[in-house]
């Protein structure tokens, strides 16, 4: 089959791969533009874009996928299907209804559920035990679209956002090559998605990562798992954020008279008091221009105390 391929991260390159690999013809890739990065605000090209070259496929980079000049690309190679993998910009109707067999997007979640741009990580950071990846037709609606396949996958206890993702890279490469199989001969029916169902997955933002001490220990652990490695969770300590890396729920309670966001004990680390008398223990941690430390490290840098208090407001 003829596809056109838009992907932008990571988690898409695991599916170009297996496209590649399966010899499906791919006459063009959509990616988005180099983007800054890092603290020298390099320009940095995207995941997929880097995997192209190495392949040697031709690559269009546009500011807006709904410029003329997309469709216009796409109508000259005619592709059967278009597949769709973290392209991060909506496709407009003009290109996902062009081909033959339609525009697939490879979604990280088991729809309707956590329809949007973070799946992997709301399923976290709302303690889910089970996700999945579901294929799907691309709609004017995001993530609204009739389903085509889906594939269940348990999520771990103790299981972070980004070893997540690396488990749910194959399965939907997979997964999509299963459907584009399945829709050459005709041997799958969409199923439209039952709207009255569908949960949401909002692109992060910096300030999801602020823990409010008066949760369960948890439900703060599941959200440093889940928040990591973008925006990470993070709390004040002296005037200054401190972010925390890692950490897991306390095997013991935390005294009942300990105000949520005090540290109750400095022994090996620290813990950290949480709501319903739950306490966090705290492994790893990066003050405000730091680098990034043991709790153990931490405490004895900095001389902690017990009653010491956590997350008062940033000015």
């Amino acid at each position: 089959m003829r596809i056109v391929f838009m992907g932008t991260p990571a988690f898409a390159v695991v599916t170009l791969n297996a496209l590649h690999l399966a010899g499906v013809e791919v006459p063009l890739v959509f990616t988005q533009p180099d983007r800054p990065a890092g603290r020298g605000r390099k320009l940095t090209p995207p995941a997929v874009k880097a995997r192209a070259l190495e392949l040697g496929l031709p690559l269009f980079q546009p500011r807006r996928v709904k410029d003329p000049e997309s469709l216009e690309r796409i109508q000259a190679i005619a592709p059967e299907a278009i597949v769709v993998v973290g392209y991060g910009q909506i496709i407009p109707d003009t290109i996902f209804n062009f081909p033959q067999y339609g525009c697939v997007n490879v979604h990280a979640s088991l729809l309707p559920k956590y329809r949007g741009a973070a799946p992997i990580n709301w399923a976290v950071v709302n303690g889910e035990t089970v996700t999945g990846v579901t294929t799907m037709r691309i709609a004017k609606r995001l993530d609204a679209g009739d389903m085509l396949l889906k594939r269940e996958a348990e999520i771990g206890p103790a299981e972070t956002a980004p070893a997540l993702a690396a488990r749910l890279a194959p399965i939907g490469a997979e997964l999509l090559l299963e459907t584009l199989d399945a829709l050459a001969l005709g041997t799958v029916e969409a199923q439209p998605q039952d709207h009255a169902e569908a949960t949401f997955a909002p692109i992060l933002k910096r300030q999801d990562g602020w823990i409010d001490w008066s949760l369960p220990a948890r439900r703060i652990f599941d959200r440093v798992r889940g928040l990591d490695p973008w925006p990470g969770t993070y709390t004040s300590f002296r005037g200054k954020r401190l972010h925390i890396h890692k950490a897991h729920p306390a095997a013991s309670q935390a005294p009942a008279s300990a105000m949520p966001g005090t540290i109750v004990t400095v022994q090996e680390g620290f813990l950290v008091g949480c709501g319903n008398d739950s306490a966090l223990a705290v492994e790893q941690v990066q003050l405000e221009g730091k680098n990034r430390v043991s709790s153990n490290e931490f405490r004895r840098g900095y001389r902690l105390a017990g009653g010491e208090k956590l997350g008062e407001p940033l000015e």
